[in-house]
């Protein structure tokens, strides 16, 4: 019978955990602080640890490494209520089998540790000192996949695809990655897909030799070989044309690459990190992604939730951003209960990155230190957001709650309604294209002339919606 210690103070989590695994055959032997801790693993040795992080008599994850060098076969999984990336990074840091955000899955934990007895323990990794300038910010149970995922890939070069709506954060998980792992002494480069000409990607990726082509006038450097060591970020891999993705591939397949209009194959050393926010197995089976180019890249891959989904740390990111503000010398700004409220109710279908422009917007037109609810409403339109909060009854009921609402008077109910949802829409349309006037609007099927007419009219800034 294998002997677990279970390192615990919270009774209602320590007497579920315990009964599960003694179900499963496990002795256990249950402590609440270090001291006890460090009393139990003196007496007799045990098959794995189960610790949480913070003890009633301290940090238990500093005190890991001496029960490392004393025990260093003992698998160690660790528990936190700390639910931040600092706090999985440390846990990895320290080598652990395995990091279980509260609340945790019950089976998954008693899965882990049946497999952390089975094996040995791989040891630990230095990643350096992480601080405070980690780039993820919540604690919500959706980033504690992310988180964990993060935390796994970090000792490995494996390829990791990140899927996610436009501006729920892709490249800043690609930067996690390469700056916690153990490239992070090496290179972090970054390439748009969507964003370079066709007939230009493979000159970008691959770099070219002079007169490879007319404009080629010396040899250039690609993307693979600057990455080279490091971490190599492929943004917006679904809008890569069919013939670069087979060169790219290629290059996956062989570790080589050769530049456009050379000879000689180069060998390179990178670690490859692609996002999407585009459903690609549809584009598999329309044929305008490759199938076995998808399989290459989605070796480890990592959803990001859209803000939407994890409402609870939209109060986390606007105190974030606030902060990050008065460091590129805007003014320092507060917000209160009312306004985080209004926030919290809002969809942000331009999610993060629209939140954050959000913020930087308010800190420019608040009237005051403190962003109050006011403030808020007069950007989001909040007269109707209770009609379509979560209800989303459809544009009909929320024109028709609107015109309830505003009660515009005879003879302008047409063009009030029209100015009401006009913004919005230019607004939307700009979100989903970074800013981009062409690309808004052949998504809105306006010419563009119209639509630059009428953001300078209703005072809309396309580069507040421009990718950072």
């Amino acid at each position: 019978m294998s002997q677990i210690l279970l390192v615990e103070d919270d009774s209602a989590i320590a007497t579920v955990v315990r009964a599960a695994l003694e179900e499963e055959g496990f002795e256990i032997t249950h402590c609440t602080s270090i001291a006890e801790r460090d009393a139990a693993l003196t007496a007799q040795t045990y098959a794995a640890m189960l610790t949480d992080i913070m003890l009633t008599d301290g940090d238990g994850i500093e005190s890991l490494p001496s029960v490392q060098q004393a025990h260093g076969d003992m698998p160690i999984i660790i528990l936190s209520a700390q639910n931040t990336l600092d706090t999985a990074v440390r846990a990895t840091e320290t080598g652990a089998f395995e990091y279980f955000p509260k609340p945790f899955d019950l089976e998954e934990l008693v899965r882990a540790v049946i497999q952390a007895v089975a094996s040995d323990s791989d040891g630990s990794v230095d990643l350096g000192e992480t601080g405070d300038g980690l780039p993820l910010v919540g604690r919500s149970q959706a980033m504690q996949g992310v988180y964990r995922m993060i935390t796994r890939v970090l000792r490995n070069d494996l390829t990791v695809l990140i899927l996610g709506e436009s501006g729920t954060g892709k490249e800043l998980v690609a930067e996690a990655i390469h700056e916690l792992g153990h490239r992070k002494t090496g290179p972090f480069v970054a390439v748009n897909a969507a964003a370079i000409p066709a007939d230009l990607i493979e000159s970008e990726l691959f770099g070219h030799e002079k007169g490879a082509f007319t404009g080629a006038v010396a040899q250039a450097i690609g993307k693979f070989e600057q990455a080279n060591g490091g971490t190599l970020f492929l943004d917006e891999i679904g809008d890569m044309p069919l013939d670069a993705q087979t060169r790219l591939l290629r290059a996956l397949q062989s570790g080589r690459i050769r530049r456009v209009g050379g000879r000689q194959e180069i060998a390179i050393d990178v670690r490859i990190v692609a996002a999407t926010n585009r459903d690609l197995k549809p584009m598999i089976a329309a044929g305008s992604f490759r199938e076995d180019l998808f399989y290459r890249l989605n070796v480890v891959p990592i959803e990001l939730p859209p803000l939407r989904e994890r409402r609870d740390d939209i109060e986390a990111l606007a105190n974030h951003f606030l902060k990050l503000a008065t460091t590129e010398g805007l003014p320092a700004r507060q917000i209160d209960a009312g306004a985080l409220k209004l926030l919290t109710r809002h969809d942000w279908p331009g999610n993060v990155r629209e939140l954050r422009n959000m913020m930087y917007r308010l800190i420019v037109l608040a009237r005051d230190e403190t962003i109050d609810r006011a403030s808020v409403a007069e950007i989001l339109d909040q007269a109707i957001a209770p009609l379509v909060d979560r209800e989303r009854g459809g544009f009909a009921t929320v024109l028709r709650g609107w015109l309830e609402i505003a009660n515009p008077a005879e003879g302008t109910v047409f063009h009030a309604a029209q100015a009401a949802f006009e913004r919005p829409l230019f607004e939307w349309a700009l979100q989903k294209t970074d800013g981009n006037q062409l690309k808004a609007s052949k998504l809105l099927g306006i010419n563009r002339n119209t639509l630059r007419k009428r953001i300078v009219d209703l005072e809309i800034d396309p580069t507040v919606y421009a990718r950072n």
